[in-house]
């Protein structure tokens, strides 16, 4: 008996790497560190049958992963393979845990899906998380923001301006804003649809009139890549060398593409926008993650408490 045509039904003597192949070949997400992070798991528990994988595995192979060095994606090679280079310090929590969450969703998958035993259970649920700190902000001063923008503007890839302000503006994250394509836009009504979030939640994003503006200097396809490579069409531009040459152009430093996020919602809670508001257009699905930027909207809730209730005696 099988599901779906093709996976067969309660097949714990499975290797995990035939079950995790199953998984991918339906695999619609937008993670593009997932493919990266199953094949690791792949070499360390490949061919352990389903049914026998157990929160020892799991438990086992994420020790050894913590004493392994961090990576870094840095582009791809010629036969459009991604490269990952070695960094000098170790793994960090967050990242042991999107370890176990991308095997853990491929067991979730299996579950579901009636792949594994009946009564099997979740390897994952008996491996406590990994403590993560709230991370580092560090958003953009209005004058480092200028001087990033009009670095920007003058970059040998025409595309990095629109990119760069797309991502200062709407929050969203380097992968969604690469998966973006012509299809997804609206300029007529001043929208993009991101159809899968990191969270699996499909949302819209609002453009400014000076992003509107900039997509119409450009035109494509709807099946294309907004930020297409020229050489690979089918791939988004690897803009890194770009990016690094307008960092070094605007004199800032120790500054990732990754906290233009923070600095959009920094903007937004610094002029009065709602913790609520500012989680919703990020797609925070927990408030703690939004708090970060709590102590930027003081001010505003300052003025608030006072309109309201300023003249209780």
């Amino acid at each position: 008996m099988t599901v779906a045509g093709t996976i067969p039904m309660r097949a714990g003597h499975l290797p995990v790497a035939d079950i995790i192949d199953f998984y991918m070949a339906g695999y619609a997400g937008r993670d593009d560190t997932r493919p990266q992070r199953l094949g690791w798991w792949r070499a360390q528990i490949g061919t352990v049958p389903l049914q026998d994988v157990t929160d020892d595995h799991i438990h086992a192979a994420l020790e050894a992963l913590k004493e392994q060095p961090a990576r870094y994606y840095a582009g791809r090679d010629a036969y459009g393979n991604a490269i990952f280079k070695a960094k000098r310090r170790q793994i960090s929590p967050a990242t042991l845990n999107r370890y176990s969450a991308s095997i853990g969703a491929v067991f979730t998958w299996a579950i579901k899906r009636r792949v594994a035993p009946k009564g099997w259970v979740h390897p994952c649920r008996a491996v406590e998380r990994n403590p993560e700190t709230s991370g580092r902000t560090r958003f953009l001063r209005d004058d480092e923001r200028e001087r990033l923008l009009a670095a920007c503007r003058r970059a040998t890839w025409p595309r990095l301006y629109l990119l760069v302000l797309m991502a200062l503006t709407t929050g969203a994250r380097k992968g969604e804003l690469l998966g973006m394509r012509w299809a997804d836009v609206n300029l007529a009504q001043g929208v993009v649809h991101v159809a899968t979030t990191k969270n699996g939640d499909p949302k819209v994003l609002p453009l400014t009139p000076p992003v509107v503006e900039e997509l119409k200097r450009f035109s494509g396809a709807d099946t294309e890549l907004i930020f297409k490579s020229p050489r690979r069409p089918k791939q988004a531009f690897g803009f890194e060398p770009q990016w690094k040459e307008a960092m070094r152009v605007a004199g800032i430093r120790a500054f990732r593409f990754h906290d233009l996020r923070h600095s959009c919602a920094s903007l937004l809670a610094a002029n009065g926008a709602t913790l609520l508001e500012i989680g919703d257009l990020l797609g925070h699905r927990q408030i703690s993650m939004t708090r970060r930027y709590s102590h930027l909207a003081a001010s505003h809730r300052s003025a608030l408490v006072c309109r309201v209730m300023g003249e209780l005696r």
